[in-house]
């Protein structure tokens, strides 16, 4: 059985390419991971690291569910699996808490990422989550390097590894590569170990069909998308954050990695091998090119908030994730409407390849 062949019948609500929408922090609440179920995609809800608002987010993502109508509500109501998923950031994230919350409302998925110690951290995590689920709530995990996808697959055999690439916005590795060689890299090394019943999740610069076709023929079951989704409306985002996603262009020049964008909003959790990817503003150009001290620039930040959407921008100081994929998204639009024409596009370019 061929792994589209698999998702399709663990996922029956979705179309084929899977495409998934990415649990970013803040920003992906129940409206946005509902409405890309319902469109024939896979939602992820952002739990994070701090759990103690996922109960009431899966009792509003199943309510919102029981009124979508279509193949979703159908699955759901046949199966008693939310066919949305959560996603964990686990070096902050409660395991009780979470599991708790998971056992109730049995999501789809679970997207586990960013743990102290990979794979290790996760193996109690994904044990406990196949425990309480039976199964029915399927492993992912996001990896961004050929060695830890080998040491996951290992391990614990997850359903599904979101392989991303460097240049994708928000938390990463520091060192990656892009999906380009980085797809093809982990397939070969998963089929030497005799572990291809693995889904690949193609993640980081992915804001298209264009992209989604390019994802498959890399070797890639389906790809997840943040940065577009970003410029959707059931996205839980500020006007400013919003509208600088629309201004910006030449994203592999006006983004950047970087430990500033936590740093400034004293966010100290993260292991030392992430940081993150945004569009480059004045904390950052303060502090790498001015030498400004955290404690300075923690200050201004938070001056800033008080803006409220003043507060993007390239002179504004408020943190902006995006992946290098920005300057390709051009309007705010429904994320139904998202899904469906990523999807089409990427069938189209398939359909238009030249075979002979």
């Amino acid at each position: 059985m061929s792994l589209r062949t698999v998702l399709k019948s663990t996922y029956p609500w979705a179309k084929s390419p899977l495409l998934a929408s990415a649990p970013m922090l803040n920003i992906a609440g129940p409206p946005l991971a509902v409405s890309v179920s319902s469109a024939g995609g896979l939602g992820f809800l952002a739990a994070g690291f701090d759990v103690s608002s996922l109960d009431h987010n899966l009792e509003v993502a199943t309510r919102l569910v029981k009124q979508s109508g279509g193949m979703a509500q159908q699955v759901y109501e046949e199966t008693g699996v939310l066919p949305i998923g959560v996603g964990l950031i686990n070096w902050g994230a409660d395991l009780k808490v979470s599991v708790a919350a998971i056992q109730k409302y049995t999501p789809c998925a679970v997207w586990l990422f960013g743990p102290k110690n990979q794979p290790d951290d996760l193996v109690p995590w994904a044990n406990e989550v196949r425990c309480v689920t039976s199964g029915r709530t399927k492993i992912w995990v996001q990896v961004g390097a050929v060695n830890e996808a080998i040491a996951v697959a290992e391990v614990f055999r997850p359903d599904a590894l979101v392989v991303q690439g460097s240049d994708a916005g928000g938390h990463g590795l520091v060192h990656s590569a892009s999906v380009l060689t980085l797809i093809p890299e982990v397939q070969d090394a998963l089929r030497e170990r005799d572990l291809t019943h693995i889904a690949i999740m193609a993640a980081g610069g992915i804001v298209d069909g264009r992209g989604l076709a390019a994802a498959l023929a890399l070797g890639a079951a389906g790809a997840a998308m943040g940065t577009r989704f970003l410029a959707s409306a059931e996205a839980n985002i500020a006007h400013g954050y919003q509208k600088e996603i629309l201004r910006v262009s030449d994203g592999g020049l006006n983004t950047i990695r970087s430990t500033v964008y936590d740093r400034v909003r004293g966010i100290g959790g993260w292991p030392n091998r992430y940081d993150g990817r945004g569009i480059i503003n004045q904390s950052y150009v303060d502090a790498v090119e001015r030498g400004m001290s955290d404690e300075n620039n923690k200050r201004l930040y938070e001056e800033e908030l008080k803006k409220g959407d003043a507060g993007w921008g390239p002179n504004g100081r408020l943190t902006t994730y995006a992946g290098t994929g920005v300057g390709l998204v051009r309007e705010i639009l429904p994320a139904s409407t998202i899904v469906e024409n990523t999807l089409c596009e990427a069938r189209d370019v398939i359909r238009g390849i030249p075979v002979d």
